[in-house]
């Protein structure tokens, strides 16, 4: 019996490279349901007349970037600032809490080893993208859609399971982004509260947040990614400065390394995980910021904006987190601007430059589920961009009623970085490249790339159970942790 297979829920069919010289294609390529590449032999000549598929996608069956058309392309200048707003949030300012939880040493070692495999991860993101996009003929895909592609074009067994995994993703995507969002806001809202009592004004975390509201209501509003580059490139301004001038304070008086533990316990260890997970947020604005570059070619060269980005971030990270440990010690809470001292101007100064930068930088965290929601919600409405400003508005609110009941910064930090961040930048970048790799079944050095992408993905899974049922146990206060509170 003939076998059945699925009929594709899609119209567009899987495209290779097809080379030659006079216009001519010697086969022509079908994708069937199982998604296997079949070349039907056509010797008949096309007398150069073109076909529709060429008129569709032109250059795409070489290279899909080159198909792009784009409104208001980014600069490599500008992608680096959006990669640096999107890194250097209220993660870079949890480090030395983080090291609290791992201790000096195997948190400084581990934070390089955890950047280096996030970067990697992201580099396959990207280069599976590219891989997918010749085979189905798109110009750019979303990370949802390149989880889609993968099970799509893998072995049958996966996929019925496309647009389950696709649903996942974004799932995931949408509430990591709404709580980086979440937590910016409060961040916001702490620190401005902070600078207020230093003022002689005294007002609670609620009332700050309210009034919030106006500024980032109306920087939401805002829908193009190119439009945003000046908030974030006062956003990385301001955060370099603050964390100039915070190194001043991290750098005075530092004790003897062995007034801190090099290592901590194991059962602190997942809350250590989660916090650097969620320091590595930047996963979730990757494929948006390469598809939307005037030259993505330069986006994941070895020199390249992905890993200019990285490295400056990743630095950071590990100098923020050293010394900030090394000087405050267990004492260290969830944002290493609240261990400044309340009485010093230039520590008034560090929390008000990174309030403003976290505060321009939650455009860029909003731009991302709002790009997977307003499709959904203005596809069936008449007025769509009234429909897409309503939604954008309901969105705000609802990040400002989540910031005002989370107990405390630094486990919630945790907790999101555990649940969401880990997943997306350690679980399923591997994944989708095991599924990508699939029908290219005589790949040099298949053996090592499936081990090396198996042992990432158990790494990521084992942080994501672990994490979560930690940070869940602190929050609810069944753990002996000691949470920093905020309120």
């Amino acid at each position: 019996m003939a076998p059945k297979f699925r009929e594709a829920d899609q119209t567009t069919p899987l495209l290779l490279d097809c080379n030659n010289n006079n216009g001519r294609c010697g086969n022509d390529v079908r994708r069937i349901g199982n998604g296997n590449i079949v070349h039907i032999d056509t010797e008949i000549e096309r007398n150069d007349k073109p076909s529709p598929l060429d008129a569709q996608y032109g250059t795409m069956l070489v290279d899909p970037v080159a198909g792009r058309t784009l409104e208001h392309p980014t600069t490599n200048l500008d992608t680096l600032m959006h990669m640096l707003n999107g890194n250097l949030g209220t993660g870079i300012l949890a480090m030395p809490d983080a090291f609290k939880n791992a201790g000096l040493y195997v948190g400084f070692f581990g934070t390089l080893a955890m950047g280096i495999i996030c970067t990697h991860c992201m580099h396959l993101l990207v280069r599976c993208s590219h891989d997918l996009c010749r085979r189905y003929g798109r110009p750019s895909l979303s990370y949802a859609e390149v989880g889609y592609y993968a099970l799509d074009s893998g072995p049958t067994w996966s996929q019925p399971l496309a647009a389950s995994f696709r649903r996942l993703i974004n799932t995931f995507l949408i509430v990591m982004q709404l709580g980086l969002c979440c937590v910016y806001y409060l961040f916001v809202a702490v620190n401005l509260r902070e600078l207020l009592e230093y003022l002689g004004v005294q007002v609670s975390v609620l009332t700050v947040l309210g009034y919030l509201l106006i500024p980032l209501t109306l920087m939401n509003m805002v829908r193009s990614l190119k439009l945003l580059t000046p908030t974030s490139l006062i956003a990385s301004v301001l955060a370099i400065a603050g964390l100039a001038i915070a190194f001043l304070f991290l750098l005075q008086d530092l004790p003897h390394s062995a007034t801190v533990r090099p290592v901590s316990s194991w059962s602190t260890l997942p809350l250590y995980f989660g916090t650097v997970m969620y320091a590595f947020e930047g996963i979730g604005v990757v494929l948006p910021l390469e598809n939307n570059m005037a030259n993505p070619r330069d986006f994941i060269t070895w020199n390249g904006v992905l890993n200019t980005g990285m490295t400056i971030v990743v630095c950071l990270y590990s100098a923020v987190g050293f010394y900030g440990y090394l000087k405050y010690g267990e004492q260290a809470q969830g944002s290493v601007t609240l261990n400044l001292p309340n009485d010093n101007l230039l520590a008034q100064i560090v929390r008000l430059l990174m309030a403003v930068a976290v505060l321009a930088s939650y455009a860029l965290q909003f731009y991302v589920p709002m790009t997977i929601l307003a499709p959904v919600v203005t596809k069936h409405c008449r007025h769509r961009h009234c429909a897409e400003y309503a939604l954008r508005l309901v969105t705000v609110l609802l990040t400002f009623v989540l910031a005002a009941i989370i107990p405390n910064l630094g486990t919630f930090i945790s907790l999101v970085g555990a649940v969401s961040t880990s997943t997306l930048a350690l679980v399923f970048p591997p994944v989708i490249d095991l599924l990508t790799l699939w029908p290219n079944g005589n790949r040099p050095g298949r053996r090592w790339i499936v081990l090396k992408d198996a042992l990432i993905i158990t790494f990521g899974a084992c942080g994501f159970f672990f994490g979560t049922v930690k940070s869940l146990a602190t929050i609810f206060g069944t753990s002996d942790g000691d949470p920093s509170g905020i309120h």
